[in-house]
């Protein structure tokens, strides 16, 4: 970059700042919930299964919404789309926190979760297209307000959740209201002429493409480790609310790095089949190692960080390698393989808790092992498919896109 466009990354449009700042919020609330789990857990009187809920509620409609995010931006525009998804967080998140139930958090964080969708989906293209200092600048500013979301969210969630569980869901309100009000007033009207309609079963249709599939059933079957060590480690972990914010604000830092910095590093040096091949049986040793280490606090911790480090690779890496697998749009690429995942994802959290009221507090995490050892096995048994996925290096907005979609994770 020459050091006359250096400048420009601080230097933009007060439009991409507001987008910039609803974008930290939005990738706050994916870890925002966890270290109030066990309070919300305690004081509804609710199972550990009834609160691991309010991550599938949230997954479920995440991912059937990403089947048409881009069929509706297509339609009524970017900034409305926005707008409608910061709506839906604000009225959803407020919801939450006057609930007297679990049952009722679980409904709201559905709602929660379209409201994510369709806001993450649209974000990055919103920044791309306003920001001065060209695409390079934009996508520098989306991956460090991605970070800052990912690693500030669970710190967050601890420091208000020490008052009291309600209180991250009113701090998100309250900022992705004031998210709202700023891009209201600071983006512009109308985008109409840079719209190109998707069709309603592009998503759908395009899962017949044997590459995709395969990505998507490898990523469905690794999310169920990804978010049984998110959304399960909580419980066992035995922290109050600050102390669970401290561990996973560790585990943000460490995905936020890796997905932004390390996963390019290496892809530019090795084959993605091989990165993946490569850190997917690390993560599954990861897992039966906080199987091992349940008992003990401190274990768990480590295994929680490092696991953090492995999930940024994978997120970036696994996105990538969608966004070459085929000649589709990506944008339709894109969304047919998140919703795919998302419903691993969906499954994982209630089944953790479940595992360990049969059996034991280590199984929820050897059973999650075990899934992402099958999907090493479907990208290896894939390779011939997944040939085209490492060809050249990787574009830098391809490169922003896979860091955004593996952080919605």
């Amino acid at each position: 970059m020459s050091a006359a466009a250096k400048p420009s990354i601080l230097h933009q449009p007060k439009q991409v700042w507001a987008v910039a700042f609803a974008s930290v919020i939005a990738f706050m609330g994916i870890g925002l919930v966890d270290p109030i789990l066990p309070a919300i857990a305690e004081q509804l009187h609710a199972s550990p299964t009834d609160t691991e809920m309010l991550f599938t509620s949230y997954l479920v409609v995440t991912g059937i919404a990403m089947f048409f995010t881009s069929w509706i931006s297509s339609r009524i525009g970017a900034k409305r789309t926005l707008l409608i998804g910061l709506a839906l967080i604000v009225v959803f998140a407020t919801a939450a926190a006057l609930s007297g139930n679990v049952e009722s958090i679980i409904a709201f964080r559905a709602g929660w979760g379209l409201g994510n969708a369709l806001f993450i989906s649209t974000a990055l293209a919103t920044i791309v297209g306003a920001a001065s200092g060209g695409t390079g600048s934009a996508i520098i500013l989306y991956e460090a307000a991605l970070g800052l979301g990912i690693a500030i969210g669970p710190l967050l969630g601890g420091l208000l959740g020490s008052v009291t569980w309600r209180a991250p869901f009113f701090g998100t309100a309250a900022l992705m209201a004031i998210g709202f009000i700023a891009i209201t007033a600071l983006l512009k009207g109308d985008d109409r002429a840079d719209r190109v309609p998707t069709k309603l079963s592009a998503p759908f249709r395009a899962l017949a493409q044997p590459a995709l599939a395969l990505l998507a059933a490898a990523a469905l079957f690794y999310n169920i480790g990804f978010f049984t060590l998110l959304a399960y480690t909580p419980f066992p972990l035995g922290f109050g609310a600050m102390g669970i914010g401290l561990t996973f604000f560790g585990w943000g830092v460490g995905l936020a790095v890796t997905s932004v910095w390390v996963a390019p590093f290496l892809t530019a040096r090795m084959k993605r089949t091989t990165v993946l091949s490569t850190v997917l049986p690390l993560l599954a040793l990861d897992l039966g190692a906080a199987g091992l280490f349940v008992g003990s606090q401190a274990g768990l911790v480590v295994t929680v960080v490092v696991g953090g480090l492995l999930l940024g690779i994978l997120n970036t890496v696994l996105t990538e390698c969608v966004m070459e697998a085929t000649d589709l749009p990506r944008s339709v690429a894109s969304s047919s393989y998140s919703a795919i995942r998302f419903l691993g994802g969906a499954v994982a959290p209630p089944l953790a808790t479940t595992l360990a009221g049969v059996f034991t507090a280590a199984t929820p995490y050897y059973v999650a092992g075990g899934s992402v050892l099958v999907a090493t096995v479907i990208v290896i048994a894939g390779h011939a498919r997944l040939r085209r996925v490492n060809d050249g290096a990787e574009e830098p907005l391809v490169e922003a896109e896979a860091i955004s979609d593996g952080a919605l994770a």
